[in-house]
This record gives C-alpha cells, sequence and structure tokens, in this order.
C-alpha cells in the first residue's frame, strides 16, 4: 500500500494526485515551514511601509476608511474597513490566543507549577521593566498613555528566528520563549482589559457575560453544532463592542471556555473504525446497502468528535490568523511616513528603549532572581547567555505593540510609536539573533572538543 508523508510517526495513506496537487505543491511547503508566518507577516509589514511613504498612501488612507457593514432594525452596524480588521478579525486572533492560554494551562508548561515559574517570572519582568522605561521617559507627557505599548512579544518573529538559528537552538529556550509569549498575551489581554477601556456600559458588559455562561449551558446540553456558537460569539462580540470594553477580550474568554475534552473516548472511534471494516467486508453491501452514506456520516461525526474542540479549532484557525488575519493587520497598521525626525521623537525612543533594553533586562532580572531564590531552576541545557539572547528576541514586540499603540496613541503620536515599534523590534531581532549566534556556536565547539577528548580516551 502506497504511503503518504508520516505525520507524527504514523504513516498516512496516500490520496490520488490531481494536477492542481502539483502545482499547489510548492506554496503547500512553503506554509509548512515553521518560519512561513513570519515571512509573510515582515513581506506585508514592507509593503505597508512603502505604500504609506509614497504616492499610494492616500489611496490606502480611503481604502481603509470605506464604511462596510448592515443594518436590522434600529441599529447599524456599519464601521470603517479598519475597523473590521482591528476590531472584527483581530478578535479571532485573540480567540486563537484564548486557545492557547487553555492548552498550555490544561496541557502545556503552565499546568505545572514548577515548570511554569520560570517563564511566568520572565514574562512579569518582560512586562514590568519596559513600561516603566515608557513611563519614566513619558511621564506627565502627551504620550504617557501608551505605556502598554512595549510589554508584549510576538510569537510568529520570535519563532520565525529562533528557525533560523537552526536546530542548535536548545528545545528548552524554544519552550521558553513561547510559554513566555503565552504569558505576555495574558499580561496584555489584563492591560486592554484594564488600561485602555475608557468607558463601561454595565447592562452591555452584564449581558455579553451572560452570552459566556449560555455557551457553557449549550455545551454542557450536547450541542455540538459550530454554528451555533459562532451565533453565540458574533452575539457576544456585538455586546462587547457596545460595552466599552474591547472586542478582542471577548474573543480571549471565549476561547479559554472552549472544551480541551473530546465528547467521545478514542475507544469509540477504533469500534466505529473496526464497524466499518466489517461492513465493508459484507459481500456487495458497499455498492447496494441504503445504509452506506448513513455509515460515512457516522465515521466522519465520530472522528470529528474524538478530537477535542480545543484542538480542532486551534489546527483550523491557526493558518487562517497566520497567514491572513495577522498579514492583513499588518497591511492596515505598520504603514508609516518615515522621516528623520521620526527616529528621535521621545515616543519613538521610549517605545524603542522599551523593547530594546527593557525586554531583555526585566527576563534576564526576574529569571536570575527566581533562580537564585530557589522559586525556579534553569533548564540543564540553559546557560544564562541564552537567556540573555532569549531576552532580547522577547523585545520582537510587532503585533500585540502596534494593537495597543492603535488604542492608547492617535496622530503622529501614534506615527512615532510605530516608528519606535519598527525600530526596536529590528534592533531586537538582530541583536538576539547576534548573541544567540555567538553563544550557540562557541557550545557546539566546546561540545565537539570534548567529544573529541572523550574518544581519545
Amino acid at each position: 500500500m502506497a504511503h503518504g508523508p508520516s505525520r507524527g510517526g504514523v504513516p498516512v495513506t496516500a490520496l490520488p494526485e490531481e494536477r492542481v496537487d502539483r502545482w499547489t505543491a510548492p506554496l503547500r511547503r512553503f506554509l509548512e515551514i515553521e518560519t512561513a508566518a513570519g515571512l509573510v507577516l515582515l513581506g506585508c509589514t514592507a509593503a505597508a511601509l512603502f505604500i504609506a511613504n509614497s504616492e499610494w498612501a492616500p489611496a490606502m488612507h480611503h481604502l481603509l476608511e470605506t464604511p462596510i457593514g448592515v443594518t436590522f432594525g434600529g441599529e447599524r452596524l456599519i464601521f470603517p474597513l479598519e475597523v473590521w480588521i482591528n476590531d472584527g478579525l483581530m478578535t479571532v486572533f485573540f480567540f486563537v490566543i484564548g486557545l492557547e492560554i487553555k492548552r498550555e494551562f490544561v496541557l502545556g508548561q503552565l499546568r505545572d507549577p514548577r515548570h511554569a515559574a520560570l517563564p511566568l517570572a520572565a514574562a512579569l519582568g518582560g512586562m514590568v521593566v519596559p513600561a516603566g522605561i515608557y513611563l519614566f521617559l513619558q511621564f506627565g507627557e502627551a504620550g504617557e498613555r501608551g505605556w502598554g505599548i512595549p510589554m508584549a512579544t510576538d510569537i510568529a518573529f520570535v519563532v520565525g528566528v529562533l528557525s533560523l538559528l537552526g536546530r542548535r537552538v536548545p528545545h528548552s529556550l524554544r519552550v521558553l520563549m513561547l510559554t513566555l509569549a503565552i504569558a505576555d498575551d495574558i499580561g496584555a489581554v489584563i492591560v486592554i482589559a484594564i488600561g485602555y477601556t475608557d468607558y463601561i456600559q454595565t447592562l452591555a458588559l452584564v449581558l455579553g457575560f451572560a452570552g459566556f455562561g449560555i455557551c457553557l449551558l449549550i455545551n454542557w446540553a450536547g450541542v455540538r453544532n459550530v454554528w451555533v456558537y459562532v451565533g453565540m460569539g458574533s452575539v457576544i462580540w456585538f455586546l462587547f463592542h457596545e460595552s466599552g470594553v474591547h472586542t478582542t477580550v471577548a474573543g480571549v474568554i471565549l476561547g479559554m471556555i472552549t472544551p480541551t475534552n473530546a465528547w467521545l473516548p478514542i475507544g469509540r472511534f477504533s469500534q466505529t473504525i473496526q464497524e466499518v471494516d466489517d461492513f465493508i467486508d459484507q459481500e456487495g453491501a458497499w455498492y447496494t446497502d441504503e445504509r452506506r452514506n448513513a455509515v460515512l456520516e457516522h465515521v466522519m461525526m465520530t472522528a470529528r468528535e474524538s478530537m477535542p474542540p480545543l484542538e480542532r479549532l486551534e489546527n483550523a484557525l491557526h493558518p487562517w490568523v497566520s497567514f491572513g488575519i495577522m498579514p492583513l493587520f499588518a497591511l492596515a497598521n505598520a504603514g508609516v511616513e518615515i522621516h528623520a525626525g521620526g527616529w528621535l521623537h521621545p515616543i519613538s525612543v521610549a517605545v524603542a528603549l522599551g523593547l530594546l533594553l527593557g525586554k531583555p533586562v526585566g527576563i534576564f532580572l526576574t529569571c536570575w532572581v527566581c533562580v537564585r531564590a530557589g522559586i525556579a531552576r534553569l533548564p540543564h541545557d540553559l546557560g544564562w547567555p541564552e537567556i540573555l539572547g532569549g531576552g532580547f528576541l522577547g523585545g520582537i514586540g510587532f503585533t500585540m505593540a502596534l494593537f495597543i499603540a492603535g488604542l492608547a496613541l492617535e496622530g503622529d503620536m501614534l506615527d512615532s510609536a510605530k516608528i519606535g515599534i519598527l525600530s526596536g523590534s529590528a534592533l531586537s531581532a538582530a541583536v538576539g539573533m547576534t548573541v544567540l549566534f555567538v553563544v550557540l556556536r562557541r557550545r557546539a565547539a566546546a561540545n565537539d572538543v570534548a567529544e573529541e577528548n572523550r574518544s581519545e580516551e
């Protein structure tokens, strides 16, 4: 029997190949590369900057201001395209973040306090110190409200940079950075909910939280149709929008209440496969028996419900977020007119220093204090130079930083913040890659020498 590529060590039976499969194969291979999402995001950022500094800038602004929406009853749900991207599509992005947070707390590193202590401490330091640097430079100034901008780490770019460094990167460093980014996201959501909510419409907020309760209730009752939950999520989104609390908070909460347990045990799926095998073995049954469609539908339902809803949704939405929503967000928000004075604007400097210095200092110091105090342990394959290099990579704050900047500032101050985000993230990536490249190269050389000495003995 022919097999396709193995997944998780399990060979997958190859399906017949059509012409379109051969044509799309290069695209599929690109999308499977670990750095692909970061490359697409980087390309869209470059495109946004090019457009913002070209004669097409007014046309782009006009496109983003185009009103889109619907009218129902006395309500008009009509917003500019930019709002639909930032408040609508980005809610899906935050929904996936909510799924990742839930997974980490239930199945990942954050479920074990001993393993979670180091990344949680690193994330806390990596949020407090950058915000402190920004406030120190902007306290009492017009840009003071932007203190949350340099607090979060962009996981897509960090994963891309670590991938570029190759297999020499210790697995524990990847785990630390991924877990740190998840903890960062938790902090960013809290900052958005508390720091950037200007008013609260109590009734709408109460009804929104009641919507979460209804979702839990219908899940308890056994409702499995995903469109029911999409409808409920849309209602909750509207209620949060009306309440004054940013809609992305609703997305995170919806992700975190998504079940992590499959409806059917894996034994039931195995039993179903055996029953189908017996059915096919019946002479002529597959071609003449009226039950064939019902059997196939039962197999599809059993396969679907044998996978936890959280895992199924994360797998389904992650490509759309990585290659659709985040690039669109970058196109809509990363564009800023570059001019000589922009790099030296106080807000640009505050944001850039918060990312470039605040992140590594905060991450390194909190890790060091926790290890010295016995609260956490440094993984055996990590040293302090690797932690410092990872801390610099934590200063890549692109997506979340741009998002918070859009909530906190406007006009020329927002443009200055964008310049600070771009410069601070680029410098953090460059310094982090350099530090890790040198450290990992030296470690590899030392390991080679030690191996030679052992072989001579």
